[in-house]
């Protein structure tokens, strides 16, 4: 990856008794050396970051299109990346409300850990912070399981599918993921599919778009470019041209 140039990313997974909560906390150092400001890319994905930055806890919410991170000069930011709904026994704003936005983590769960010197003060402060979160939830526990299912499995293409598994009316579900995760069964499975589709452009599959609209129930297949656009940052012609000259 070309960013790797510019930065360094590592991860350590969470904690076994956090594992319901968090995914694992990364951290990332750069120095660009006097160099101009470097711009990375991140894809889209249903779940909340905590990173300390810039001397502060700041929640990063559920993201619904690809994300610019720039960096400049030198520096580190410590991350603490939850699972898709385990944010939610800490929030104390509605999930949705996060939705595409960054805020303090005093905004959104009334409270933060105490400010870090470096990395690891960082982590030991969000590890402070979390315990009293160890242990299972059960609603936590069952969104977060399908939210994976909804990513694995290729034959979900609807929310009604996900709804018929999870043995609930589609707007129940609805309902449950709002409260837990901030955005729709809809977005998550469309998310999965159309990054799913661009899997395959990287790997010179041919993809047949008209059919993939059709399954998702797009109206046409405009607005399936529209959001593969909004997620991978091109139209999938300009992506496999991209990919074809790398």
């Amino acid at each position: 990856m070309r960013g790797f140039e510019h930065f360094s990313l590592s991860r350590e997974p969470a904690p076994a008794d956090l594992g319901n909560v968090i995914e694992g906390f990364w951290l990332v150092r750069w120095d660009l050396g006097g160099r101009p400001s470097f711009e990375q890319e991140v894809l889209p994905y249903p779940c909340v970051n905590v990173a300390f930055e810039d001397g502060r806890f700041m929640v990063h919410g559920p993201c619904t299109s690809r994300f610019v991170a720039r960096l400049s000069g030198a520096g580190w930011v410590l991350g603490a990346k939850f699972t898709p709904a385990g944010f939610a026994r800490l929030a104390r704003v509605q999930m949705r409300a996060l939705v595409d936005r960054v805020l303090p983590l005093e905004e959104a769960a009334g409270r933060a850990p105490r400010p870090a010197d470096d990395p690891a003060s960082a982590r030991a402060a969000m590890l402070d912070y979390l315990a009293p979160l160890a242990g299972g939830d059960a609603d936590v526990a069952r969104v977060n399981a399908l939210v994976d299912r909804a990513q694995d499995d290729r034959s979900i293409s609807r929310a009604d599918d996900l709804a018929r598994i999870a043995r609930v009316s589609v707007r129940s579900l609805h309902r449950l993921f709002e409260q837990f995760v901030g955005v729709s069964p809809k977005w998550i499975v469309r998310r999965a599919r159309v990054q799913e589709a661009a899997d395959r452009i990287v790997c010179g599959a041919r993809v047949d778009w008209a059919a993939i609209a059709q399954d998702l129930g797009y109206h046409d297949q405009a607005h399936l470019i529209r959001d593969f656009r909004a997620q991978i940052g091109s139209t999938p012609a300009a992506y496999a041209r991209r990919c074809a000259s790398r």
